[in-house]
């Protein structure tokens, strides 16, 4: 399995558009060329969505196949990773066609989206399985303790293959009813410290607001990796809009840098 980079940009996500900030890639060419801009600040990687010609959040394979190529080739071993977030838009099973379909190197699934309840665990381990004896990296994404709970279940009775697991965790909420604290990044990632005897867990978070900043800088203290961008965050540290997605990256990568981290 991949190593998830240090730091990941996410640079459009499923529900910001233009009136948000006009840097906001939409287009595929405006993502390639963010993504260049974020590979000169320090980022390793992208966590990309696509999105139609309306500018609302897809999960069409073939938009998804020439994302995913133009990014290879212009940026080899840089690391590539797509999303099957639903959004609202999609279920579990439009999420499964998805990523069989697409066979990515690297790709995101919410537990709480891809296993809604436990009607839809057996297809949701097939799929597991399947990805994992094809070279198709799930990130976990975990929104609160429950989640981790379940998957850390998962893990423990078979559903999720394997030892080393890479996990996505959402610290906050998209419409601020839930604050993005560092203080609280110490307690979400316990159940995953009670198992590094058996299990490794290559972990990352994302943040929310103003508060972003400081909590990528404490999970990249507690050994964990940061995926910053405009799909969570505009605001740089100081409270000011961001200028674009490579302005986030870079003040990350700087502040990391300062505080001896190894970026």
């Amino acid at each position: 399995m991949t190593t998830l980079p240090k730091i990941l940009v996410a640079p459009t996500g499923a529900r910001r558009g233009k009136s948000a900030h006009p840097a906001l890639p939409i287009t595929i060419d405006e993502i390639v060329e963010t993504c260049r801009a974020c590979a000169a600040a320090g980022a390793g990687g992208v966590h990309a969505h696509i999105r139609a010609d309306d500018g609302s959040h897809s999960l069409d394979l073939e938009r998804y196949r020439t994302l995913v190529e133009r990014l290879e080739q212009e940026f080899p071993g840089w690391f590539v990773q797509v999303t099957s977030e639903a959004a609202g838009r999609y279920d579990a099973a439009d999420q499964r066609t998805l990523i069989r379909a697409l066979k990515p190197k690297a790709v995101t699934a919410a537990i709480r989206e891809l296993v809604p309840d436990a009607e839809a665990e057996p297809e949701a381990r097939a799929l597991y399985h399947w990805a994992s004896d094809n070279g198709v990296a799930i990130q976990h994404i975990c929104f609160d303790r429950k989640d981790m709970d379940r998957l850390i279940g998962f893990i423990e009775d078979g559903t999720i293959p394997g030892r080393s697991h890479q996990v996505q965790l959402v610290l906050g909420s998209y419409d601020g009813s839930k604050v993005s604290r560092p203080e609280d990044i110490e307690p979400f990632i316990q159940p995953m410290l009670a198992l590094k005897e058996t299990q490794a867990f290559d972990w990352m978070l994302c943040a929310f607001g103003r508060e972003e900043t400081d909590c990528l800088l404490r999970t990249l203290e507690l050994g964990g990796k940061a995926r910053i961008g405009f799909e969570n965050s505009l605001w740089n540290r100081d409270g000011r809009v961001a200028r674009d997605n490579a302005e986030r990256v870079s003040e990350l990568v700087s502040l990391a840098q300062a505080s001896g981290i190894d970026i």
